[in-house]
């Protein structure tokens, strides 16, 4: 393995932790004798282009400094690739990182596990989701709670958790049942009324949520969690049970595995790993071995 590595860097995550986490992840990097190269760009595009070139020119690991964004950013460059994946969590939810148990908010420490993991190549491939042509790491969410990651997104300067916790409560005065159209692998087309309908590669999402506590990164499935036709009244009784994953346990929620999954439902956006994908119809499958990371 080559001693250049690339530092992908999100200057922005977690109100500028990005930019703060960048330089002691670096020297930590750098005192265990590794050369390393930044890569920021000008917008989410270029900063890919960028990546990807990184990627293409052989660099020993792509490590992605920021939150679960910056490391869906990055997939979408070393997905299918050998580049290992390395990640320093920052962010606001970093369930990415959380999945793959390595340290979240500690920059130094990542960045030290990091350069001892590729000096003694404790590296691993799991798995991905794809939907079209963009790859992911935790979850792809759809219902409810694309609803309120819709409305949050309209809120413009409030962060993190608190800003869902806002937008739920518009949320939940409007909230009525989807009608959902679902097919798992080659099985026939279901339609039901769900409340969300969450396609889980890794077990969380929206910083620890833990929405498909039984996914694994490395059966080659999908955890595939339909909240049913609930009321407010058990809505608001449930949802609180997601941050102990015991949700599962509610007779109105139901857990399917499959390797593919196909969702329709009117006027439902998508959104995997917290960034958008678009709007309903859309399919998505579990791709084995899908990128390789640097472990713990």
């Amino acid at each position: 393995m080559t001693s250049e590595i690339t530092l992908f860097v999100n200057p922005t995550a977690g109100r500028g932790r990005g930019a703060r986490a960048a330089q002691p992840a670096a020297s930590a990097l750098r005192a265990a004798g590794f050369s390393v190269r930044t890569v920021l760009g000008e917008d989410a595009p270029d900063a890919l282009r960028r990546a990807r070139a990184a990627v293409a020119g052989g660099t020993g690991a792509l490590i992605a400094v920021g939150g679960d964004g910056m490391a869906n950013l990055a997939l979408q460059a070393v997905a299918g690739t050998r580049t290992p994946l390395g990640l320093v969590a920052v962010g606001t939810g970093n369930d990415f990182a959380r999945a793959l148990g390595l340290p979240v908010r500690q920059p130094a420490a990542a960045g030290r596990m990091i350069a001892d993991a590729l000096k003694c190549g404790r590296l691993r491939d799991i798995d991905l989701g794809q939907a079209g042509d963009r790859w992911f790491g935790t979850v792809l969410a759809s219902g409810f709670d694309s609803r309120v990651n819709d409305r949050g997104n309209r809120m413009g300067r409030i962060a993190g958790r608190f800003r869902y916790e806002l937008a739920m409560i518009p949320e939940l005065a409007a909230f009525r049942p989807l009608p959902y159209r679902i097919r798992l692998d080659d099985g026939e087309v279901r339609e039901l009324e769900a409340t969300l309908v969450a396609v889980g590669n890794g077990p969380s999402y929206g910083g620890g949520m833990r929405i498909c506590p039984g996914a694994d990164l490395t059966d080659g499935l999908f955890d595939i969690t339909v909240v049913g036709d609930c009321d407010r009244a058990t809505l608001l009784r449930v949802f609180p049970r997601v941050y102990r994953g015991t949700h599962v346990e509610h007779p109105k929620v139901t857990v399917l595995r499959a390797a593919r999954v196909e969702l329709a439902a009117e006027g439902i956006t998508g959104y995997a790993d917290g960034e958008p994908l678009g709007p309903l119809p859309l399919s998505a499958r579990c791709v084995r071995g899908g990128v390789r990371v640097v472990g713990p």
